[in-house]
């Protein structure tokens, strides 16, 4: 499964939802979406500044994530930055595949 790292803010109205519902309330509705998309929720925080919520993610693929954080985007009520992550592995295989580039303006 791929990971990936949500950072969400509520809009106003999603606000009022947060008080309504309680953060327990959310947590288990965000739970049980990610759940039904075939995913697994690695852990959810709340937070105060730009962002009210953190979560980690597990999602079958990219195109899955796409299609879940998708209709939690157009719910209007949350606005949500995704990256996805990668493992200690991944990053090493990426490492070693010797991409050949040359930066704007130097010598070949």
């Amino acid at each position: 499964m791929a990971k990936y790292l949500c950072q969400a803010s509520y809009t106003p109205e999603g606000m009022c939802g947060l008080i309504k519902d309680k953060a327990s309330g959310r947590k288990a509705a965000v739970q049980a979406a990610i759940r039904a998309a075939g995913g697994k929720l690695e852990s959810f925080y709340y937070a105060f500044g730009k962002d009210d919520v953190v979560i980690i993610v597990d999602m079958p693929d990219n195109a899955t994530a796409a299609g879940f954080l998708t209709a939690v985007a157009a719910s209007g009520m949350v606005r949500i930055r995704t990256t996805p992550l990668l493992t200690i592995e991944e990053m090493d295989k990426g490492l070693a595949s010797k991409a050949k580039y040359r930066a704007p303006g130097a010598a070949n």
